[in-house]
């Protein structure tokens, strides 16, 4: 292959700059800049700033790039704990960055030396750099301590054309379409591609497949009235409150429907009530009274205990029953919800790590409840960005979704608004309407086509009282569920591994021809 295409494309400090710049790009590609094209182009730079580098300087690059992201990304982390947190899950994420990017380098290094096909080149090296670029989310999103699947490149992608992709192949597969595009669109003007136009028919296909291709269409299975309340109480936890502050903010924001007819369900926010009512009378009379007004069952969140285990907890409550399901959050945050290896990390930032007393328990109960006229599928705040957690609530049944979060730490962030796009990626995910309600805001009901129809909004009380669509049946996505993240993960690994493989055995035939030419022609004669 021409030696040109084997050189680095930029100088190491010009790679670092576009990294940055790449990294600050592709923020603004999430919410809340919500300029989706710009993720694509920070995708871009990121690929560019790695072409042609050594191991060494690519992991330089790629820790540039991935801090940069990071930074911007959960800049809100640093809102009320300061800048240690944010900085150590920057960097930490950064890390998984810069490793992946060395094996990116390792794609566009090895590939062309494995075969000279320029078809090799246009399609198999960007199907092969995306299905890297997945293995680094993939290792992101699962370690340490459950991982951080947060900034996955599909969740840039909530409202854009491309967002029903994910009901064919989930997030992993959205994330590996814009990466493959974005890489043989690179590879294209590298080959000076409009010198051949059929050359741009692959990288036009799937451009073109990925933007039309309607969602999976799951089945309308009638509808569910739901009525959900923000009571923008004080429910952060450096907020100033009584015991009890929390319920009675919601309840003074759901006292207006309480005469609403024909409510199916009500549902609360994680956290709407800061009285456990299976241990408090008063509060188990509340929630008595409101299910009997509305004649419906109540969702409500709240801490529970159990042998001196802490949980974070939903309960489905009926009227003289009491809680008649629950469902403890599957997935606590850590560092936040709960201090991981407490003893290590007391002794690096005591101060900080004492502000978490009390450290929840991970949940292991199913993640839906039966409504009676509908099941539902649950989610607790952090639980919404676990593929796994979703899918098994669809596959249980769920006709719909309600998702429970604590927003309250994290006001005049764009926490809010990146949570709500993974909430509406996975009603297409899913073919599901979800009801995503917030102590806080914003709150919305999105339906199956991930289309807002009904919203609260942010640092206000209000109550939403929604006709909400049932569906039946599984999308692609959620039927194959984890087979697409490992085929991508294994295919991506091995495909470097061949590569590999391949170069070198071609290097070492191109070295063994060299070197009978050279035995047979001592003296340089043959081309006299």
């Amino acid at each position: 292959m021409p030696e040109n295409l084997q050189r680095p494309v930029l100088p190491t400090w010009a790679a670092v700059l576009v990294a940055i710049a790449g990294g600050a790009v592709y923020d603004l590609g999430f919410p809340g800049a919500s300029a989706w094209p710009l993720a694509f182009l920070g995708i871009a730079l990121a690929l560019v700033s790695l072409i042609g580098r050594s191991s060494w300087s690519a992991l330089l690059v790629g820790f540039a790039f991935g801090l940069t992201f990071y930074l911007l990304q959960v800049s809100w982390t640093s809102l009320y704990l300061g800048p240690v947190p944010w900085l150590a899950l920057s960097f930490l994420e950064s890390t998984f960055v810069a490793a992946g990017a060395v094996l990116i380098t390792l794609a566009y290094r090895w590939l062309p030396q494995a075969s000279p096909s320029r078809w090799v080149r246009l399609v198999w090296l960007p199907l092969l750099v995306a299905g890297l670029w997945c293995v680094r989310e993939a290792a992101t999103g699962s370690i340490p301590y459950g991982g951080f699947p947060w900034g996955r490149a599909a969740l840039s992608q909530s409202e854009s054309p491309f967002a029903d992709v994910v009901s064919w192949i989930g997030s992993t597969g959205l994330s590996l379409v814009m990466v493959a595009i974005v890489a043989a669109l690179i590879e294209w003007v590298r080959l000076r591609g409009w010198r051949d136009l059929r050359t741009a028919v692959p990288v036009a296909a799937v451009i073109l497949i990925a933007m039309v291709i309607p969602a999976w269409p799951t089945t309308p299975n009638g509808e569910l009235t739901v009525a959900s309340v923000q009571g923008d109480g004080p429910a952060g936890y450096f907020d100033e409150r009584s015991p009890g502050g929390v319920l009675a903010a919601q309840l003074e924001a759901t006292e207006p429907i309480l005469d609403e007819s024909g409510v199916d369900v009500l549902l609360w926010p994680e956290g709407g009530s800061d009285v456990d009512p299976m241990r408090s009378t008063e509060a188990a009379r509340i929630f008595d009274s409101l299910s009997e007004r509305l004649d419906a069952p109540v969702i409500l969140n709240t801490v529970t205990s159990i042998d001196e285990k802490f949980f974070n907890t939903s309960l489905l409550w009926r009227a003289g029953e009491g809680a008649v399901a629950s469902y403890d959050k599957r997935n606590p945050v850590p560092f936040g919800e709960y201090i991981p290896d407490r003893w290590f990390y007391e002794s690096l930032a005591p101060d900080l790590v004492g502000l978490i007393q009390r450290g929840y328990t991970p949940g292991t109960n199913p993640p839906v409840f039966d409504l009676g006229d509908a099941v539902t599928g649950l989610a607790i705040c952090f639980d919404v960005i676990y593929d796994e957690l979703i899918w098994q609530g669809a596959r249980e049944g769920a006709e719909l979704y309600m998702f429970q979060t604590n927003n309250a730490d994290f006001r005049n962030t764009d926490e809010n608004q990146q949570q709500l796009a993974i909430a509406r990626l996975r009603a297409i995910e899913t073919g599901r309407s979800v009801v995503n309600i917030s102590t806080v805001g914003t709150s919305q009901v999105i339906d199956p086509s991930g289309r807002t129809i009904d919203l609260l909004p942010a640092y206000k009380p209000g109550a939403m009282v929604t006709e909400v669509e049932l569906r039946e049946g599984l999308t692609p996505a959620v039927a194959m569920g984890g087979g697409i993240p490992f085929l991508v993960i294994i295919s991506a690994l091995g495909g470097l591994v061949a590569a590999a493989a391949l170069a070198k055995r071609r290097a070492a035939a191109a070295w063994f021809a060299s070197t009978r030419r050279s035995s047979a022609d001592p003296d340089g004669l043959a081309g006299s």
